[in-house]
C-alpha cells in the first residue's frame, strides 16, 4: 500500500512539473481539457448518428495529441529526464532513509539537568539553618522590603512540594554560580498581607488569599554577600544573580516574578491547580 501511495505521488508530481516548468506542456494540458470538454458536449447535444462521428474524431485528436507529446519528449528528453529526478528524490529518501516506518520521530537527544533529575526522583533535601534576625534588621534592607523584620522564615510552613524546588534553586545557585541565597519571607498571614496591601501598590497588590504566600507556595528571596543581605537590583552584582535565579526558578517549574509588569526578582511560586481559583 505503501509503494502503491508512492508510485501515485510520483506520476502526479511527473505531471504537475510537465505543465508547471514547460509551455508546452501548459498548453497540451489546456488542449487537453478543452478537448474533454468537447467530447462531453458531444456526448449529450448530438443525435445517435453523429456519435459514431465524434468518437472517431475524438481519437484522431488523441492521436494527434500523443504524437505530439511524443514529439515533445524527443526534443526536451534531457529536461524532462531532469524533472523526473528532481520530483523523485524526495518521496524516494523518505522511503529508504527512515527505516520501516514514515511517521515515526526522532527521539530527542537533549539531556535532562542532572540536578532537576534528582528533585524529580525524590532528592530530599534539608533547610539550611536560620540567618541571625540582625541581619534582616538593617536601614538597607528595611528600605527595600519594609517590615521584612517580622516575616516569616520558617520552612515548615511552606508547602513541601515548594520547598524542596526553592531548595534545589538555592543549590544550584550555590554550586554553578556561586551565589549563596537566604529567605526573607515564606509563608505569609492574610492579615499581615492585608497590612502589606494597605501600603500602597508599591508594595503588593494582592490581599489576603490573593498571593501564593498564604497557602506556602511562595517565597521573596535575596543574596548573601560578606556576611550582609543584598536585595537592591541596583547592585549589579545582585541583578545579575536575579537574573540566574529567574533561570533556574523556571527550570524547576517555578513562576518568577522578574517577568510580571510590576516585577517582583527576589519572588518564585509554584501554583498549584485547584489551590486558588482566581489570583
Amino acid at each position: 500500500m505503501l509503494f502503491l501511495a508512492v508510485a501515485l505521488y510520483f506520476l502526479l508530481a511527473c505531471l504537475i512539473s510537465f505543465m508547471v516548468l514547460f509551455p508546452a506542456g501548459r498548453a497540451f494540458a489546456l488542449r487537453m481539457l478543452a478537448r474533454a470538454g468537447a467530447r462531453l458536449r458531444g456526448w449529450f447535444g448530438k443525435a445517435e448518428h453523429v456519435r459514431g462521428q465524434s468518437v472517431a474524431a475524438i481519437r484522431q485528436s488523441g492521436s494527434a495529441s500523443a504524437h505530439e507529446a511524443g514529439n515533445f519528449l524527443r526534443r526536451h528528453y534531457l529536461l524532462v529526464i531532469g524533472g523526473v529526478v528532481l520530483v523523485s528524490v524526495p518521496p524516494l529518501i523518505a522511503l529508504f532513509s527512515g527505516g520501516s516506518s514514515l511517521g515515526g520521530y526522532v527521539e530527542s537527544t537533549r539531556q535532562m539537568d542532572t540536578q532537576v533529575a534528582d528533585l524529580l526522583e525524590g532528592e530530599n533535601l534539608v533547610p539550611p539553618p536560620p540567618l541571625p534576625p540582625m541581619l534582616f534588621a538593617t536601614v538597607e534592607v528595611e528600605q527595600e522590603r519594609p517590615m521584612i523584620v517580622s516575616a516569616s522564615r520558617d520552612w515548615s510552613l511552606m508547602n513541601p512540594a515548594y520547598t524542596q524546588r526553592l531548595l534545589q534553586a538555592f543549590k544550584i545557585m550555590k554550586e554553578r554560580h556561586g551565589y549563596d541565597m537566604a529567605i526573607l519571607e515564606g509563608y505569609r498571614s492574610p492579615e499581615r498581607q492585608n497590612k502589606l496591601a494597605a501600603m500602597g501598590s508599591s508594595v503588593t497588590n494582592a490581599a489576603a488569599f490573593q498571593s501564593w504566600h498564604q497557602y506556602g507556595l511562595a517565597a521573596d528571596c535575596a543574596f548573601v554577600r560578606n556576611g550582609k543581605i543584598v536585595i537592591s537590583e541596583k547592585d549589579p552584582w545582585a541583578m545579575r544573580g536575579y537574573e540566574l535565579y529567574g533561570e533556574v526558578a523556571e527550570s524547576l517549574g517555578l513562576t518568577w516574578g522578574g517577568r510580571w509588569k510590576m516585577m517582583d526578582f527576589g519572588h518564585t511560586e509554584l501554583r498549584l491547580p485547584g489551590v486558588m481559583k482566581r489570583r
